[in-house]
């Protein structure tokens, strides 16, 4: 990471009196004039000068009002596999953020075979392809022909709009607003000062909210969203991680790999000698992650998000690991997405994944089937 990115990751992510002054400055600048955009944006849509355009089926928006690491992507794979439980024809439309397709647009997966790999269809939608089974997974910047693209090759009786909360051309029958129950709004600014995608009071156009990384007490956090929101049902969501491990003899395709053995029993891995990196929103979470399984953390090596490793990136953390004998190496799923098939490690690879689970799935389930 660059040391701009970081001084610029360090103001967003910090309180008001956190982070040095000029960049704190600098930033507060942009901040307001993406504010003034923002607000004009809205105003476009809420006079109905700027249309929604629609499709013939139900869609399902998974979004955020956040910059990145609230769970939008294993959600999207949970309310997938619940809408397909209940006998729901689903296809998963996405952006595919910072794949060569998203601009033109194509079928990550028909639900049988994936059909791109994570260079051309962006890491998250080729993790969804692979662990979604006959559910198809669509991607392209403009969400409307995208759609169309899906109700024609799939006829779906539901589009799940992966991070859809900010793509308002688009008409959704539910809209799905996660909030982390840690910091919701983040430091209540606006990007590039703070995380925000666009003010809190935003919140008001969602149908529900989901809080991700639940704890057993948000009360103070569910009033913080009550005051700026419509009081519309607030559900609990919490992870669940497991892994899969990849040998340091053998080279797959990412597509392979994603299929080896799941596990989510951490216990043998207390007092193992580990490096890690990741290059997601939640690195500082998942270095916690992998301290809370007792392992040796030898280094940790973090990267912005969605960042594409180089052979000199491999070749540092290769090192680590043979100067400081660790026994494994762990990353996230969504990093390997990145790297499998690409590079080696001198050691084998534990790839951390996780799974999001409701706190009252019944509830949830029959807020969804009452708006459908």
């Amino acid at each position: 990471m660059s040391i701009v990115m970081k001084i610029i990751e360090g103001v967003m992510y910090s309180g008001e009196k956190e982070a040095s002054l000029f960049p704190r400055l600098i930033l507060s600048v942009l901040s307001e004039i993406y504010c003034a955009l923002i607000s004009i944006w809205d105003i476009l849509y809420r006079t109905g000068i700027f249309s929604r355009r629609r499709l013939s089926c139900r869609v399902i928006s998974i979004g955020n009002i956040t910059v990145g690491g609230t769970g939008k992507t294993p959600m999207t794979i949970y309310i997938a596999g619940m809408l397909t439980e209940l006998g729901y024809k689903v296809v998963v439309v996405s952006r595919g953020y910072r794949g060569r397709v998203g601009k033109k647009g194509g079928i990550v997966s028909n639900g049988r075979e994936i059909l791109m790999g994570p260079d051309l269809s962006g890491d998250e939608p080729f993790m969804m392809a692979a662990r979604l089974n006959n559910i198809p997974v669509v991607v392209g910047q403009n969400r409307h022909n995208t759609g169309l693209i899906a109700v024609r090759d799939f006829n779906p009786d539901i589009i799940l709009l992966d991070d859809g909360f900010q793509h308002r051309k688009l008409f959704r029958d539910i809209d799905l607003l996660l909030l982390d129950s840690e910091r919701p709004f983040g430091n209540s600014r606006l990007v590039p000062r703070g995380v925000l995608r666009e003010p809190a009071v935003s919140i008001k156009r969602a149908d529900a909210f989901i809080l991700t990384r639940s704890s057993s007490d948000n009360t103070g956090i569910r009033d913080k969203i009550s005051a700026v929101s419509n009081k519309q049902p607030v559900f609990d969501a919490f992870n669940r991680f497991y892994y899969f491990i990849v040998k340091k003899s053998v080279v797959l395709t990412p597509a392979a790999d994603f299929c080896n053995e799941l596990s989510e029993d951490f216990s043998s891995f207390a007092g193992k000698k580990v490096v890690a990196f990741s290059g997601i929103a939640g690195n500082v979470h998942f270095r916690k992650t992998i301290e809370e399984y007792k392992c040796e953390l030898l280094e940790f090596f973090g990267f912005s998000d969605h960042y594409r490793y180089t052979v000199g990136d491999i070749e540092r953390i290769s090192k680590s690991i043979r100067d400081k004998t660790a026994d494994l190496v762990m990353t996230t799923e969504k990093d390997f997405a990145r790297i499998g098939g690409k590079f080696n490690f001198p050691v084998d690879i534990i790839v951390v994944g996780v799974k999001m689970c409701m706190k009252d799935e019944r509830s949830f389930k029959d807020f969804i089937l009452s708006k459908l």
